[in-house]
């Protein structure tokens, strides 16, 4: 069914109707007062039904007597009754489809199919603070809809949003349970710090993106320049993600049901070497040591045969370790109501099973939206959201950051020879533990939280045109987390004592806006006026304890441990932001646009002198499509419009710390007076009072067009530089304190984005098509006077991008001892390891003649500079596909030998990829020669290009099938629409990576919770 708020309104007569079956009387607007009067006198009774393309019924189509009030609304079955005239026509409407006017002549029944206006679809834009129609856009601003999230089996609408938007690079490198959400980045890295774009949902910062119901959002709007962001001043110099959920329409109540049930798998395990080609390779390794080889062939036969599972096992850690997870998701959505009372209310419940065992979610929400018109002047919206998560996820008997990335630390290093279990059922181990009994004795760090959001706002509309607008919105979040680890016996070793850490986070931001709305029509001049005020404040507490030696495994309360290892500890935090803001839009003959922001935030982020920040922009257009000179193209070409734009953004969130400027003092700090040692307070950082905002800089150039009835193009160029980023100057030794900040930085991004799209239909069938490309190039303009800071394998230097890789050039491999030794000769050897046959040769980039720390050069991107994405679509009647595919390009990783394994005996586990690997007897081999531990110049602990892969890829994110059943069978069921769907979730990648890791994993040792591959099958049902 098609519904639509937008729908429901009889917009060429002003005038609002409720649906009643059978065209009986229906009300209108207070501007005329009254009911339809439909004169009897030579009328007569029509009836009909209006559906769409595929045959579903269009509920608040807008049937009218072509010239008159008389009219109705289709009902929930698309059906209307209606008396007119003989001679009547009429015109029949609904938002996103073509009008169609239809003689009624000698027929009495009509059966009308309203097509899809490919010109007019998302014609309306969530924008800060309002709306605005997509014409009249001056600003770069992509727009996610609910049909692009609905069925298919996402957990986190972060996730969801990857490929759809250009620009808009999101890394979903995780599969863990509440914790699956992808990491943003709008148009590139624009910082050296937090780079995470501002969200809000329904207007307000809530915190939740990845726990909201995807079938509860109506729309998301992705704010990409300062043209359309510079409303949100201070929090928008990394864009802003507006997130709209679903409102109450007029009409009868609407019941739907949306469900679904999947299972999950991970979708990238890099392969590992049996327990024989390991001890194959190990003993290579150790004799070309000097070594004697650890295995005798017949161990080795022992191992590939399987005759001795205790003593000589080849364990698949990881098939002990993932699993086969379920999944279900249900949402109910209710939603109808009058011209002055419309109302949404919604519950999801979500139940996953993660695919590493124990791990899990469990998600219960509630959501509910109340538009009420309490008179001609008043209108008041009550927007309330209730969230309640719990997940788990395993951890190992030892303190990590990476909670289940220490588990699968292990579980990728232990040898393939250590048993799981010897035969008296006691644990095999390596010195750091075996993390399957971690799993089998079921130790998990769990988190409960519960979030609360409310809005209320009271519309005033003083005179025509002006509408003053007070909201008050109060979110607050409360995070209650533990993680109790299990002492643990192995065969020979022990992992103890017990120990439970703990901490309570309660965080809530309570915000009031106050708005002036003024919009008049003047002849051929269109104005639009916004001024507001918005005042927020922000509270945050943790609490904290820990205790170890608990009497067993079972008691988990803190008072159960041992008091004389109990530590404790709180804090707590605030932060205040009061804003001033403007916006005006003006347009003439809907032909010469302009637009122009202001924005004034003070934040007690900073000091009192460095409080305040400014930021304006300007933007305008020019639609040619409307020109007279243009009507040549007319047949051809629907519209066509520039844009331009300049302004400045704000990032007062780019370090963590609430209060960088003020100084503060370490208490516990011991020093000695009158010859006794005494504990006081001392100063341990430097502050600087004129730290303040980082600013970017916009400009941006776009195209937007509409030709061959079929087909829509857009197309930006932008440049952002950001200034005053916040950076540490670095100090010498006899300063004395850690180094402090400054804003010293300064990057610069550019690029061109493009979306293509294409709608047809034949009879039938219908296709579709949205592709989308981003191109960025980031470039480092100032780091504080430096020319660049390396660490570890990572370089940033002025004329490079961020964070790029650095290290050596690998050029190949030595072929034979005598090049080796004649390269040294030649070139010297500053890695400290000799160079062998099999190891990896490298260049003399600088040219001297030389190997030097100084010939080390860039060898990889870490951010991708080019980004696609798309979705093709068919239907043929009843049935309908989608595909959705996404990708980068210009993209490496670094791997290190976590990633690849190396031979240093119990505590690794290399890749198959060694097979491939240089030997006497297989000099054709691409990979360097095996050597024990990290003795050979090769290893990846010598960063160089070799280990520095390229991570390109093309993924499909999603495969959907659909099929509705015919109206016929379910009027039986006594439903409006049903239609039972497949949807599978990270199917395909390709890729050339010789490890099979996934491409979106983070650098550096790969310990991280793995995606997973989702199939789903589903029902949406509407009653």
């Amino acid at each position: 069914m098609k519904l639509s708020s937008v729908g429901l309104i009889l917009c060429a007569l002003n005038v609002s109707t409720a649906v009643y079956a059978g065209g009986v009387k229906v009300p209108v607007s207070s501007i005329n007062g009254g009911f339809y009067q439909v004169t009897q006198q030579n009328q007569k009774h029509i009836s009909g039904t209006v559906i769409d393309a595929s045959g579903q019924p269009i509920i608040g189509a807008n049937v009218i007597e072509k010239g008159t009030t008389n009219g109705i609304m289709t009902d929930v079955d698309g059906k209307f009754t209606l008396n007119v005239s003989p001679s009547a026509i009429l015109q029949i409407s609904y938002l996103g489809y073509l009008t169609q006017d239809i003689s009624v002549g000698n027929k009495n029944s009509f059966a009308v199919k309203l097509a899809e206006d490919t010109q007019n679809l998302e014609e309306v834009i969530v924008v800060g603070y309002g709306t605005q129609a997509k014409v009249n856009m001056t600003g770069a601003v992509a727009s996610v809809l609910q049909k692009e999230l609905n069925d298919r089996p996402i957990t986190s609408v972060s996730a969801g949003i990857q490929g759809l938007a250009p620009g808009v690079t999101a890394l979903s490198a995780s599969g863990k349970p509440g914790g699956d959400g992808a990491s943003f980045q709008i148009r590139g890295k624009g910082t050296l710090n937090n780079s995470d774009p501002y969200i809000l949902v329904d207007g307000i910062e809530t915190g939740t993106i990845d726990q909201i119901d995807p079938n509860d959002i109506e729309s998301i709007s992705i704010l990409k320049d300062a043209a359309s962001a510079a409303i949100y001043g201070s929090k928008a110099a990394n864009g802003v993600i507006l997130i709209t959920t679903k409102h109450g329409k007029e009409g009868r109540s609407v019941v739907s049901y949306n469900g679904t049930v999947g299972f999950q798998n991970v979708a990238n395990l890099i392969e590992k070497m049996s327990s024989a080609d390991y001890a194959t390779l190990y003993n290579q390794a150790l004799v070309s040591a000097g070594k004697t080889a650890r295995f005798s062939n017949e161990e080795i036969q022992k191992f590939r045969d399987g005759s001795d599972p205790y003593n000589y096992p080849n364990t698949d850690w990881y098939n002990l370790a993932f699993r086969t997870g379920l999944m279900h998701k249900h949402n109910i959505n209710i939603n109808g109501g009058s011209s002055d009372v419309k109302y949404m209310l919604s519950g999801g419940y979500l139940s996953q099973e993660g695919t590493m065992r124990n791990s899990d979610r469990e998600q219960f929400n509630l959501r509910s939206n109340l538009d009420l018109k309490l008179s001609k002047y008043f209108n008041v919206r009550s927007n309330m959201s209730y969230i309640h998560n719990n997940f788990s996820e395993p951890i190992p008997s030892y303190g990590v950051s990476d909670l289940s990335g220490g588990i699968f630390h292990q579980l990728s290093r232990i040898a393939p020879w250590i048993p799981y279990k010897y035969e008296d059922g006691s644990y095999g181990s390596i010195g750091d533990g075996n993390p399957i009994a971690w799993l089998d004795i079921d130790e998990r760090a769990k988190t409960k939280q519960q979030n609360f959001s409310g809005i209320v706002a009271t519309d005033w509309n003083v005179i025509d045109g002006l509408k003053l607008t007070a909201q008050l919105a109060y979110v607050s979040d409360v995070k209650d987390f533990s993680r109790f680890m299990k002492d643990v016996s192995y065969k020979t070793g022990y992992h103890g004592p017990n120990s439970l850490y703990t901490y309570t986070e309660l965080w809530d931001r309570i915000s009031f806006d106050g708005l002036a709305n003024y919009e008049k029509t003047f002849a051929d001049h269109h104005v639009k006026a916004l001024l507001g005020y918005k005042a927020e404040k922000y509270n945050f507490k943790q609490l904290n304890g820990t205790r170890n030696t608990f009497p067993n495994n079972e008691l988990t309360d803190l008072n159960a441990g041992d008091a004389s290892t109990q530590t404790n500890g709180d804090y707590t935090r605030s932060l205040s932001l009061m804003s001033y803001f403007g916006r005006l839009n003006y347009d003439y003959k809907g032909k010469y646009l302009f637009e122009a922001n202001l924005r004034a935030d003070g934040s007690s982020r900073f000091s009192k002198n460095n409080r305040w920040g400014y930021f304006p922009s300007f933007s305008g257009g020019w639609r040619l499509s409307e020109e007279s000179f243009m009507k040549a193209t007319q047949n051809w070409l629907q519209s066509l419009k520039i844009r331009a734009s300049w302004g400045e953004l704000g990032n007062q969130d780019a370090l963590t710390e609430y209060y960088p400027w003020l100084e503060t003092y370490y208490i516990g700090k011991n020093y000695i007076f009158d010859n006794t040692l005494t504990t006081g307070i001392t100063k341990t950082a430097q502050k600087l009072s004129s730290i303040s905002w980082e600013t970017t800089t916009n400009v941006g150039i776009g195209l937007d067009a509409s030709f061959l009835n079929d087909f829509s193009l857009s197309v930006d160029y932008y440049a952002r530089t950001t200034r005053d980023i916040i950076m540490e100057v670095p100090v010498p030794g006899t300063f004395g304190m850690d180094p402090y900040n400054d804003n010293i930085g300064k990057v610069k991004n550019s690029g061109l984005e493009a979306s293509l799209g294409w709608q047809k239909k034949f009879k039938d069938w219908n296709f579709g098509a949205n592709l989308n490309f981003a191109y960025n190039k980031n470039e480092l303009l100032d780091l504080g006077g430096v020319k660049e800071i390396i660490s570890d394998y990572y370089i940033d230097r002025v004329g490079k991008s961020y964070h790029s890789y650095y290290g050596y050039v690998a050029d190949g491999l030595f072929q034979s001892q005598e090049e080796a030794d004649a390269y040294t000769k030649q070139y010297g050897n500053p890695i400290g390891r000799k160079f062998m046959a099999g190891d990896l040769r490298f260049k003399d980039v600088n040219g001297d003649g030389k190997l030097t720390a100084a010939d080390r050069d860039v060898i990889g991107n870490r951010f991708p500079k080019f980004t696609f994405g798309g979705k093709l679509s068919a239907g043929w009647k009843n049935i309908d596909l989608a595909v959705l595919f996404q990708g980068v390009a210009h993209v490496s990783r670094y791997f290190s030998e976590s990633v690849t394994g190396d031979f240093t005996g119990d505590t690794s586990h290399p890749s198959t990829a060694w097979l491939k690997s240089w030997s006497e007897s297989n000099p054709n081999g691409t990979w360097p020669r095996v050597a024990e531990g990290q003795t050979s110049a090769s290893h990846p602990s010598i960063y160089s290009s070799f280990w520095c892969v390229n991570t390109n890829y093309v993924r499909v994110k999603n495969i959907s099938v659909g099929y509705t059943l015919p109206k016929e069978f379910t009027e039986k069921l006594g439903v409006s629409r049903a239609r039972l769907f497949y949807s599978g979730e990270n199917l395909i990648t390709f890729d050339n990576l010789e490890v099979n890791a996934d491409p979106e994993s983070p650098d550096g040792n790969g310990y991280f919770y793995p995606n997973s591959k989702t199939h789903s099958f589903g029902i949406n049902v509407t009653f």
